[in-house]
């Protein structure tokens, strides 16, 4: 029987709606990285060629080149890797370090974040490493744990193994358990970065998240840091009101602490790092609300220690290094930040460099890698003075930058 025409009219009238409902995806379609080196042109280096290194990794987060020419990868909640020979010709195949605590479920926020070495781990082998110790959900909740406790922990690396495994410094409290990095300075001090991009903790003195906390090389309170002593207030904390903090680096001659964070939509940041610094979130931030209306409070205010740097729109901040070394003489001193994403966009990660003036301003700033379309998530200097980048995704590689003649 036919269909009355009130019935085909209305749906003759929906075609034009049904199709444009069904907008393309947003973002640029996935590279297949390829084996021969790409070649391009950059600001002032000029000619660099990206070497595929490794790539399947599973989820990298990140990664530490070793003196004898070793990398180390660490994978989000899960292992830690070793690629032998990565700053030679002929990289093995990543092989997984034994000895390595484990999580029995893994999970993406919990277990192995970020890792660091020694200043003097060629003679001690002594790594590093950012551990959030998940917090069950109450019983009969079927999610994975949304909470966890930041850790610190150390261990001693020697043919491919982990051992003398020992927790430097835990949390009592419950938070985020977000990124969070670590590094080592030249005096032995341990920094690490916690997030709270949710709720008030960054302002919390009793909480260590949102926060940059400093240790002694064995895990113990510097009687210096600035909150010693002051009632209600974690000893461990250096500096607060930090929202999501995925970047940490400690300037190779000065020592100086830069670390690197997301806003919420737009507003990313790159810090320097002052003793009892209050860095602004929740209450005052250069980006916007996810709805994109606008923050409450100015962006500055009295006792808000401003951004060295700041992205707007959002570029998804992962991974700081100052590069020093003497393979690209055109970018020495120039701070690198990693990028996942810019202004919401998949596909349009890359690495960020960024040419420091007076009062470390920014005065030049290059784009690079975005013809790759990787996230990238951490960026090291090599033996070589080349420079290493990992990236989480597409396809979860170890890239290598080296000069290049221009074809």
């Amino acid at each position: 029987m036919r269909a009355p025409w009130f019935v085909v009219t209305a749906a003759i009238t929906a075609l034009p709606l049904a199709a444009h409902s069904q907008q393309p995806p947003i973002g640029a379609a996935p590279t297949v990285l390829q084996a021969e080196p790409y070649v391009f042109d950059t600001a002032e280096q000029h000619g660099i060629s990206v070497t595929v290194l490794a790539k399947g990794l599973e989820r990298p987060f990140a990664m530490e080149v070793l003196r004898n020419g070793d990398l180390l990868v660490s994978v989000r909640g899960g292992a830690l890797v070793l690629i032998r020979g990565a700053t030679g010709p002929a990289p093995a195949a990543p092989i997984e370090v034994a000895g390595m605590p484990t999580l029995t479920p893994s999970h993406s926020n919990t277990g192995l974040h970020d890792i660091t070495v020694h200043p003097d781990f060629a003679a001690n082998g002594l790594v590093y490493w950012t551990w959030n110790i998940p917090i069950p959900n109450p019983a009969g909740a079927a999610e994975r744990p949304e909470q966890g406790r930041i850790a610190v922990m150390r261990g001693r690396l020697s043919n491919g193994r982990m051992s003398e495994v020992v927790t430097l410094y835990e949390a009592q409290e419950v938070g985020y358990p977000g990124g969070s990095r670590v590094a080592i300075g030249a005096d032995g001090m341990i920094w690490i970065t916690t997030g709270a991009p949710f709720g008030d903790d960054a302002q919390n003195l009793a909480s260590p998240y949102g926060k940059v906390l400093r240790l002694n090389a064995d895990g113990s309170i510097p009687e210096d840091n600035p909150f010693v002593g002051r009632a209600g207030a974690n000893p461990a904390i250096y500096s607060y009101g930090h929202r999501d903090q995925h970047a940490l680096a400690i300037h190779p001659e000065t020592g100086a602490v830069f670390s690197g964070e997301h806003g919420p939509n737009g507003g990313d940041e790159v810090n320097l790092i002052q003793p009892g610094g209050n860095y602004g979130w929740p209450v005052h931030s250069y980006g916007r609300n996810y709805d994109g209306t606008a923050f409450p409070n100015p962006a500055q205010a009295s006792g808000v220690v401003d951004p060295v740097l700041v992205w707007l729109p959002s570029i998804a901040v992962s991974g700081l290094m100052f590069y020093a070394g003497d393979a690209f003489p055109a970018w020495q001193d120039n701070l690198f930040i990693g990028s996942g994403v810019r202004g919401g966009i998949p596909g349009t990660g890359g690495l960020e460099r960024v040419v420091l003036g007076e009062n470390e301003g920014g005065v030049r700033r290059e784009t690079l890698l975005t013809e790759l379309h990787q996230r990238v998530r951490d960026i090291a200097q090599g033996p070589d003075g080349l420079i290493y980048v990992l990236t989480d995704g597409p396809e979860h590689a170890v890239l290598r930058l080296a000069p290049a003649r221009l074809p």
